[in-house]
């Protein structure tokens, strides 16, 4: 599934676009400095929880959920954000909104190919359960079946999936389009666009981490510039240092997988291959059926690890679709963009 082979995509040759906004200079008044700073801090906070513990953590479902997670509510934050603010659509700049929808359909593009990968992956493992369901019986009929039944898991899990493939361009596109549009005359523009920045940084490392772990190629691991002047800056580097640095590891290793619950699979198959393959005195032995068991509970960790990501990749797909929707809505019927997205807050205080 892995392609160690594969050069590093070289990023930016324009420039670095993540380096076009800075807060240097701005003066806002201490109800939007609040605002902006209360958001950057959650922002920060849902780095720090992204910084695995131990290497082992990266790249496995439990971390990828924590991740998706944290997109979710940053993009969330973005709703609360523009109700904070009061921004009513017809303030905004046609440039602020055609960033804010040409990131939401690039996002949706990546949701639907990511939880495509799942839904691929989700059918591997019933070639797994399979095959456990013919290891339960002692025929050598079964174990037959059951050594066809792992060479397709394995034929299946090896193969590309061209939604995946497509990602890493929609990824270019994204950063390409990462400069944020001047904000002249509205300080609350500025302080959603700046927002908006370290929302879509997130957002950008967390979907090529996801991108190069399903495609099994290092081509879609970015690794982005982000300004010392914003106070989340050092923990995203670190974040991103740390996860970047062990993925390389990993591929450099050639490991059949990067994803940490199916190399565990894969691990179990490997060893248990040799057994069913027309060796009868080993595959009555108590080591035949220890291996089968561990098999049994990697696929078990396996899919249950999926299944809660698949829902994490949903939801956080319904929450771009349903900003989307909100902004699209309100600009036709010209209400607030907060009272679209959160049904309205009559009692809401104005931030000036």
């Amino acid at each position: 599934m892995s392609r160690p082979q594969d050069p590093p995509r070289s990023f930016f040759p324009f420039g670095n676009p993540f380096r076009n906004i800075s807060p240097k200079g701005t003066k806002l008044s201490p109800q939007l400095l609040a605002v902006i700073c209360a958001f950057e801090a959650s922002l920060e906070e849902r780095l720090k929880n992204l910084i695995p513990k131990s290497k082992d953590e990266v790249l496995s479902f439990s971390w990828m959920t924590l991740a998706m997670q944290a997109l979710r509510e940053s993009h969330n934050g973005i709703k609360t954000l523009m109700t904070d603010l009061e921004l009513p659509v017809h303030d905004w700049d046609e440039k602020w909104i055609d960033v804010y929808l040409d990131i939401s359909v690039k996002l949706l593009d990546i949701c639907i190919a990511f939880s495509s990968e799942l839904s691929r992956l989700n059918q591997g493992h019933l070639l797994l359960q399979c095959t456990l369901h013919h290891l339960s019986s002692s025929s050598s009929d079964q174990f037959i079946r059951a050594c066809s039944l792992l060479d397709g898991w394995r034929q299946h899990i090896s193969s590309k999936n061209p939604r995946i493939e497509k990602c890493g361009s929609i990824l270019d596109n994204l950063v390409g389009s990462s400069d944020m549009p001047k904000v002249k005359k509205s300080d609350k523009g500025k302080v959603l666009m700046q927002a908006i920045y370290g929302v879509k940084a997130l957002t950008v490392f967390v979907c090529s981490v996801f991108a190069t772990a399903f495609s099994g190629s290092t081509k879609n691991l970015m690794d982005l510039d982000v300004a010392d002047v914003y106070s989340w800056a050092p923990t995203f580097k670190g974040l991103q240092n740390l996860v970047n640095e062990e993925i390389k590891v990993r591929f450099s290793n050639g490991k059949f997988t990067v994803l940490y619950e199916l190399e565990a699979v894969d691990s179990s198959v490997r060893e248990l291959y040799p057994t069913i393959r027309g060796v009868v005195d080993v595959i009555e032995t108590e080591s035949h059926a220890k291996i089968v068991d561990k098999l049994g509970g990697a696929a078990e960790n396996f899919s249950q690890g999926l299944d809660l990501l698949a829902k994490e990749v949903d939801g956080f797909f319904q929450v771009v679709m349903s900003g989307r929707d909100a902004l699209l809505s309100s600009l036709r019927s010209g209400a607030t963009v907060n009272d679209r997205i959160l049904g309205g807050n009559r009692d809401a205080q104005v931030v000036n």
